[in-house]
């Protein structure tokens, strides 16, 4: 059987096209054939994605269309006549990018406009979590179901060391860790102002670390430097690292004391998961999807009370029985991303085409 993804944009590194070459990897185990299909692609991944233009990109028994942006792929989806799975990463709401980034917030509308346009027109509409589901159901989706990022555990297992870097973070300091865009829905603007009441009831030695690319919304981060600069805090305690290799990403996670949410959208949240693998001690804002990826593990807040996250951030840093029960909890939590469980989700996807 021949399965095919088309994914509008592969970017190295990204979660979308991670989880779809790890997905094709375990198809083509099955002895199925799978190739990715994209209309951009980095030139790093030249070899192992095939442009969309390529007519072979047409034919097969099933085509999963990877859904997060707006693309010429969601018409041409439509046109085929073999088995069609939708899987939905979900859209940022525009909202988030109204003050700070015109283009994206007509991206983002446009994106939900195409999304319905979809409906009636696809065999099988999966959400990578439940809330992603629902949304697809509300929207009018008939045929529906969950499969997960996959997020590729293994590649914590052999930890290679930055000596330099890891002598930079192991000064005294807590390594309160954050890893994704710097985007308006990731609310980066409350770990500022967070580390305000971190630093008056818990600890002055700390460091708010944002793993990530800084470029995808200039204004916002500027105003994120802005807001340092006016609360007079110290700016060697917030590193913005902008995009960094696989490596340096790992070598950020081992040295991490927390790992800290606060975003206002998420669909799935994959950091969350890598927080996990390399026992980092969550504490998030419990909306959207982030109780149900984190599934009982971590600590989960509601309502976004800064101070009481300040706290336990303290908590989970410096208690060290807490702390044990918390990585003890995301250990057990693992098993639902793990080989075993993915093994499922595939049989489970095949089901539906065979």
């Amino acid at each position: 059987m021949i399965i095919n993804q088309w994914v509008p944009a592969a970017h190295k590194g990204d979660a979308i096209g991670d989880s779809a070459r790890r997905l094709r990897n375990l198809l083509r185990q099955r002895k199925h054939e799978s190739e990715i299909y994209a209309i951009t692609i980095d030139e790093e991944l030249q070899n192992d994605i095939r442009p969309f233009a390529d007519p072979l990109s047409r034919k097969a028994d099933a085509t999963i269309l990877h859904f997060a942006v707006p693309s010429p792929m969601s018409q041409a989806f439509t046109t085929l006549s073999h088995y069609r799975i939708l899987q939905y990463h979900n859209i940022t709401p525009p909202h988030f990018f109204s003050q700070y980034h015109p283009e994206i917030y007509r991206i983002a509308k446009l994106g939900r406009e195409e999304l319905s346009t979809l409906v009636g027109q696809v065999d099988l509409a999966l959400g990578d979590s439940k809330y992603n589901r629902n949304e697809l159901r509300t929207l009018g989706f008939e045929q529906t179901d969950i499969m997960p990022i996959f997020v590729g555990l293994n590649r914590f297992k052999n930890h290679q060391s930055l000596p330099p870097l890891e002598q930079i973070l192991d000064d005294g300091n807590a390594n309160i860790l954050y890893v994704g865009r710097i985007v308006p829905n990731k609310c980066l603007e409350d770990h500022i102002r967070l580390a305000e009441h971190y630093k008056r009831y818990v600890d002055t030695d700390y460091r708010f670390i944002f793993v990530g690319r800084t470029d995808a919304v200039p204004s916002y981060y500027a105003a994120l430097r802005n807001l340092i600069l006016r609360y007079e805090m110290p700016p060697d305690r917030f590193i913005f690292t902008g995009e960094v290799s696989e490596t340096e990403l790992l070598t950020y996670y081992q040295n991490a004391h927390a790992y800290l949410s606060l975003s206002e959208h998420e669909g799935f949240c994959v950091p969350l998961i890598e927080a996990m693998a390399n026992d980092v001690p969550v504490v998030a804002y419990g909306t959207t999807a982030i109780p149900e990826t984190l599934g009982g593990a971590g600590l989960c807040f509601t309502p976004k009370d800064l101070e009481q996250a300040a706290e336990l951030l303290g908590m989970v840093i410096y208690d060290n029985v807490l702390r044990s029960q918390v990585i003890q909890g995301q250990r057990q939590r693992l098993a639902a991303f793990g080989e075993i469980a993915v093994e499922k989700q595939i049989e489970h996807l095949l089901k539906y085409i065979d």
